[in-house]
């Protein structure tokens, strides 16, 4: 689904397992939904909370939850200051040169264009959030002027007020966006699909983390309890495990 990394030499750092500590932190961006966000009390929710708190009990890992802005969340992730990522991060080349993925517990997402016309043709300055899939999908694009921005949010703000012709970003998380817009903002060409599924993000040095996560979704996948949450929180959308 969405992102790709930003690097820096400060990804190079990496710190101690995870499974030396008493709580497994779980690090994710909080400004997603229906992925992740933050609720009217300010705790995470969404399908990674769920799903999250679900791999914890699986694997009997004692779990907390953790924000962190996107543009540093795998460098955060490196340093130490949570020891997992679940956050709508794709699984990309560029991104498993520096950290590990487990397999995926969702299947690559369509991205999509929004625009104010369903006339835009591809060309034109497209927005998307820093450091994502799309922001370098948007990049080779024949006719397109990439703008970023460091939160999704902004990326909307940007098309409503003409800054943008249109937004780059997962499907899903701009359908509610769409149908809530009267007919301002629209679908408009044709869906992409990037990357190869979302995964849990892992230090490399976390191998045994990564395995009990692997064998915790792996369980889930099995009993239903995956695709349970998906057609939950992603509506029309049917489990596809």
């Amino acid at each position: 689904m969405r992102k790709l990394i930003l690097s820096t030499a400060a990804l190079a750092l990496m710190s101690g397992a995870a499974l030396a500590q008493e709580t497994v932190r779980l690090g994710t961006e909080g400004a997603y939904p229906p992925y992740n966000y933050l609720d009217d009390n300010g705790e995470v929710a969404g399908y990674e909370r769920e799903l999250g708190d679900a791999i914890c009990a699986q694997a009997e890992l004692t779990c907390e939850w953790v924000t962190n802005d996107w543009d540093s969340i795998i460098p955060n992730l490196v340093s130490g200051n949570y020891d997992v990522i679940i956050a709508g991060m794709s699984i990309t080349d560029e991104r498993d040169e520096v950290i590990d993925f487990t397999e995926a517990y969702f299947p690559a997402d369509p991205s999509a264009f929004i625009s104010t016309s369903d006339a835009f043709d591809g060309t034109g300055v497209v927005a998307a959030q820093t450091g994502t899939i799309q922001a370098a999908h948007v990049t080779g694009m024949d006719g397109a002027t990439l703008v970023e921005f460091a939160t999704p949010d902004e990326t909307i703000a940007a098309l409503r007020s003409g800054e943008a012709d249109a937004v780059l970003a997962d499907k899903a998380f701009l359908e509610p966006i769409v149908a809530e817009s009267g007919g301002e903002l629209v679908f408009a060409g044709e869906d992409v699909i990037l990357g190869d599924g979302i995964g849990i993000g892992v230090r490399e040095s976390d191998g045994e983390l990564k395995d009990k996560l692997n064998a915790a979704i792996a369980a889930l996948k099995a009993d239903g309890t995956v695709n349970t949450l998906i057609e939950k929180w992603f509506e029309g959308m049917e489990g596809p495990y």
